[in-house]
């Protein structure tokens, strides 16, 4: 843990690497984008290598669809690219901790690694309330490297509902 001067915590998480912080970073975009049309600002991006395949984020509003999450719609983008439904060597990121669904997509897709930002403590499937990616009944096991710009992605998660509560 690296402490900045203004007695703020930076907390990198061990596993992340430098692409994993700007893969987040494209995903970010993506979540600004859909808190610009009024949707919760969660962003997702699907990667193989060094390569974006596939990028998303909420519609459930504007599709009027409760599975237009941001992951859903990533991973239905990366298999239509890729022209299969298995995802083995992509790396999926993700502004917010998946939910359940989410979480059951991505086993359904064999991604083997997913990373996201700003935990949910309220239904997030990856460690906070649920940790379906790691539950040893399931094999394989997903690696799954929370907490990368956490800080980024929360805010914007916080400034999008403090406006919605204040209008």
């Amino acid at each position: 843990m690296t402490t900045l001067r203004m007695c703020y915590k930076l907390t990198v998480p061990r596993n992340a690497s430098a692409r994993d912080f700007y893969f987040m970073r494209l995903a970010l975009e993506e979540a600004r984008k859909g808190a610009s049309r009024g949707e919760v600002p969660v962003g997702a991006a699907v990667v193989i290598g060094d390569v974006l395949i596939a990028s998303a984020h909420n519609r459930r509003e504007e599709l009027k669809d409760p599975t237009a999450h941001a992951e859903i719609l990533a991973l239905r983008e990366a298999s239509c690219e890729l022209g299969d439904w298995r995802l083995e060597g992509c790396v999926l990121y993700v502004t917010l901790e998946p939910c359940l669904m989410c979480a059951g997509a991505i086993l359904q897709t064999r991604i083997k690694r997913v990373v996201y930002g700003a935990h949910d403590p309220k239904g997030g499937a990856c460690g906070s309330v649920y940790d379906l990616l790691s539950d040893g009944r399931i094999s394989p096991r997903r690696e799954v490297v929370g907490g990368v710009l956490e800080e980024e992605s929360g805010e914007l998660l916080r400034g999008f509902f403090c406006s919605r509560r204040k209008a």
